[in-house]
């Protein structure tokens, strides 16, 4: 399962400057990578990872803007299709183990 996490954030006073820089931040230490700017993504292993991660992301929502959360199964998401530009990401995100005995 992913959870993607969609924003919008205001940008016009400095504290609103400092709220999406803390938002993202707080995105990044949590986890979840880079799709698209404000459009960022994280494994979940079932639901109930899925719901934590989603009641992280509420306590840590800026006081302005839109914060959208989607949650997709793993089928769902490879079917995603690259319309326009290049996949260039080395970040490995799939949900593929390695076991070494």
């Amino acid at each position: 399962m992913r959870v993607m996490v969609f924003f919008d954030l205001p940008v016009l006073t400095e504290k609103n400057r400092k709220d999406y820089r803390a938002f993202r931040k707080f995105l990044i230490k949590s986890g979840f990578l880079m799709l698209q700017e404000s459009v960022y993504c994280k494994l979940a292993q079932n639901a109930t990872v899925a719901d934590t991660i989603l009641e992280n992301v509420r306590k840590n929502k800026p006081d302005a803007g839109l914060v959208q959360v989607l949650r997709v199964t793993e089928k769902q998401y490879a079917k995603m299709e690259l319309v326009v530009g290049e996949n260039n990401s080395k970040v490995i995100d799939t949900d593929e183990r390695l076991v070494i005995i």
